[in-house]
């Protein structure tokens, strides 16, 4: 009760201030004259003890009681008095402030300049720049670290890399049944007439280089964002550059597309929407990055994103033990709305697809051990070349019922087969049509691979974390695939009397590797160092999304990869890399590459 009697006191000071600014308010402006201020007194601390009397009396309080709140009561009446006299004395001021800035106006009809002080400008100055500050921390529209509710929902992130590139051919070597040829340029332009190929006629075999060195400078340069959205939804942006629309590659050759500083093209390397109905779900379509466990690039090269939709889960089951699992559906083509072009009736769809699954586990021991594994397999739908209905092509763009089945995007190593079922007629001039001809792949593509990672800490900082992947292609028939095989083949021993070479690709791969040093680079002088051995025979993986380093890219590759990073500043790093690869199968085909890149991110 103390408490209230001594509250209701200090509740009279409420008019008593108000009056005290209105005044202070009038001073300043010399504008009106300053009301009277009313003196009020707090209730005598009488009334307390009479009320505190009055309880005992009834019963409600005992004497102890009593004694403390009449204690309380009158310290609690002490600073209320003093709180008024304060107050009022603070008014009377103001009042007398007023009444001489009032004598102090110019009379009607004169003039006078008043001068302000340098102290009053700057108090003027302060107290807007204060309520600006105020608006717009309440705003969040200007303040200090502060934007629009909007922008604090987007993050943006980006990379430069700036390469050197060394490609180096040793001796040696050489040329066999069509292992040099470039598939994927016949492919993607026309046809090629296989009867007037060199010996026969004049025609000559896009090629890949396997003699000559080069030195190349690249560069490339990514912008990314990602903005968080309501109920779950988040989006994400990314755009990059590139030689060309290649799946596994966003480096752009400086000097290139025409070379002198022509500009160079960007490209959409993401777009995506992801659905968060709960932590441990995500649901993500459009084009993102590669949502499988993937410790090396033996199956998917580092630069690859994934169209189509993916369903992902990942749960902390026990403290230190995580599952996790993924699956999606991913177009890898889908045909031309008016294929065949220059034909008016139109022939039939041919999409291909990738299904993938994957599931796996990660497992904390200790504070020095972490272990990942996880188990894959990866469908490839109607990626392999098919031999057409008989047909007669008698111009290049003349199409037959299955150039669709022909990659639409490779780099090398996979083992190819015609797919042209060609009746060669006899012309006008007694001679043959031509026989233009497009190549598929020979193998059908079901891939099982098994991905692991161990991660020691003993030294930590510093970790030693090895890595290893194994990769089999299911769908892999030698004895289909020798019937049809045009490359990979072995070389006739001298004195045989076999026309056609015997197919000698396969189906599996697998790499081992070991990285010492900083897991993560962050600050200044962190630094890792690498080596990893790979084995990548021709059809275990489709090329066209495989490594595109490792032998200048593909598939049919064995070798080493050393090199190491170092940090140069938070956000900024040097790397160097010395790959060296040989063919596994076919003619010989020896590259050794260097590259040395300076990165950077923000």
């Amino acid at each position: 009760m103390g408490l209230a009697i001594g509250g209701s006191l200090l509740g009279l000071l409420s008019p008593i201030q108000a009056m005290a600014e209105d005044a202070a308010a009038v001073a300043k402006s010399g504008e009106e004259k300053l009301p009277k201020v009313s003196k009020q007194e707090p209730p005598a601390p009488s009334t307390t003890t009479e009320l505190i009397n009055l309880l005992v009396q009834n019963g409600s309080l005992t004497e102890e009681q009593a004694k403390k709140l009449s204690s309380q009561a009158q310290d609690e009446d002490f600073v209320a008095r003093e709180a008024v006299k304060e107050a009022t004395a603070k008014a009377e001021a103001a009042e007398k402030t007023a009444a001489a800035a009032t004598a102090a106006l110019p009379s009607p009809g004169s003039r006078r300049v008043n001068y302000v002080p340098d102290s009053v400008k700057k108090k003027l100055r302060e107290e807007i720049r204060r309520e600006v500050l105020e608006t717009a921390e309440r705003e969040n529209w200007a303040s200090p670290g502060k934007y629009p509710e909007w922008a604090s929902r987007i993050r943006f992130s980006g990379d430069i890399r700036s390469r050197y590139q060394g490609s180096f051919f040793p001796s040696g070597n050489g040329r066999g049944t069509d292992d040099q040829v470039n598939f994927n340029a016949i492919n993607t332009g026309n046809p090629i007439d296989l009867d007037r190929v060199v010996p026969f006629g004049t025609t000559r075999f896009p090629d890949f280089n396997f003699d000559q060195d080069r030195n190349q400078f690249r560069l490339r340069a990514r912008l990314g964002a990602q903005a968080d959205l309501s109920e779950g939804f988040t989006a994400g942006l990314r755009i990059a550059t590139g030689d060309s629309a290649s799946p596994v590659s966003t480096n752009q050759s400086l000097g290139g597309s025409g070379g002198n500083f022509s500009k160079y093209q960007i490209w959409l390397d993401r777009a995506y929407i992801s659905y968060h109905p709960t932590d441990d779900v995500t649901l993500t379509t459009g084009r993102f990055e590669n949502p499988f466990f993937s410790p090396s690039d033996l199956v998917w090269d580092t630069d690859l994103n994934f169209d189509g939709a993916v369903l992902q889960y990942k749960d902390e089951i026990t403290p230190g033990f995580t599952a996790f699992a993924s699956g999606g559906a991913f177009p890898l083509f889908n045909t031309d709305f008016n294929f065949s072009t220059f034909r008016s009736e139109k022939l039939a769809s041919h999409d291909k697809w990738l299904y993938g699954a994957q599931g796996g586990f990660g497992a904390k021991i200790g504070s020095n051990y972490s272990f990942k594994f996880g188990a894959a397999y990866y469908d490839f739908t109607n990626v392999e070349g098919e031999l057409s209905s008989p047909c007669t092509p008698l111009v290049a763009s003349d199409p037959c019922d299955t150039d669709l089945t022909r990659p639409s995007f490779a780099q090398r190593g996979n083992t190819y087969r015609t797919i042209r079922n060609i009746v060669q007629q006899v012309d006008t001039s007694n001679n043959l049509t031509p026989a233009f001809q497009y190549f598929g792949l020979a193998s059908s593509f079901q891939d099982l691979t098994l991905s692991a990672q161990l991660d020691l800490a003993h030294f930590n900082p510093v970790h030693v974390v090895f890595e290893g992947e194994y990769v089999r292609n299911l769908a892999f028939d030698r004895a289909a695939i020798d019937r049809v095989a045009r490359n990979n083949l072995a070389g006739l021993p001298a004195g045989s009397t076999n026309a056609i070479a015997p197919f000698e690709g396969g189906d599996t791969g697998w790499s081992v590797g070991v990285t010492v040093g900083y897991p993560k680079l962050t600050q200044r002088w962190d630094w890792n160092v690498f080596g990893t051995y790979k084995y990548l025979e021709s059809d275990a993986v489709v090329d066209a999304f495989t490594d595109s380093d490792f032998g200048l890219g593909g598939t049919n590759l064995q070798g080493y990869i050393i090199g190491g990073n170092l940090a140069l500043g938070a956000n900024v790093s040097m790397t160097g890399r010395w790959i060296s690869a040989s063919n596994i199968a076919g003619a010989p085909f020896d590259v050794d590459s260097l590259f040395v890149d300076l990165n950077s991110k923000f």
